[in-house]
């Protein structure tokens, strides 16, 4: 369970907090988002539904403070948002986790309670 960065179960391990930023609900979305090309805030607002212009803010200043994410000034007050040479380390694990997604999630669906 150790190695080079420590224990996933230990509170201050590195390895610990890289899978609680993945793991975050906005954060691989935002990511995968990211992969083909930059986009600017609005365009990312308009592909990941559901995402409110706050919670994508924090979100995107969140992975630009642990350098997965490079915020870019364009002309006058636009910027945009691109994967950082890190953050594009993590585009084979998201897309396996794509993949998976669309092939067990109807089974994963198919196991919820249905509401009454």
């Amino acid at each position: 369970m150790l190695d080079q960065a420590g224990s996933v179960f230990l509170a201050d391990c590195p390895t610990r907090l890289a899978i609680e930023i993945l793991s975050d609900k906005w954060s691989v979305l935002v990511l995968h988002a990211l992969r083909d090309r930059p986009r600017r805030h609005t365009e990312l607002i308009e592909l990941i539904g559901g995402v409110s212009r706050k919670v994508l803010t924090h979100t995107l200043r969140r992975l630009q403070n642990y350098g997965l994410v490079e915020r870019v000034p364009l002309n006058g007050r636009h910027v945009e948002y691109r994967l950082s040479e890190l953050g594009r380390t993590l585009d084979e694990p998201i897309e396996a986790l794509t993949r998976w997604a669309r092939e067990h999630g109807p089974a994963i669906t198919d196991f919820q309670e249905p509401a009454t």
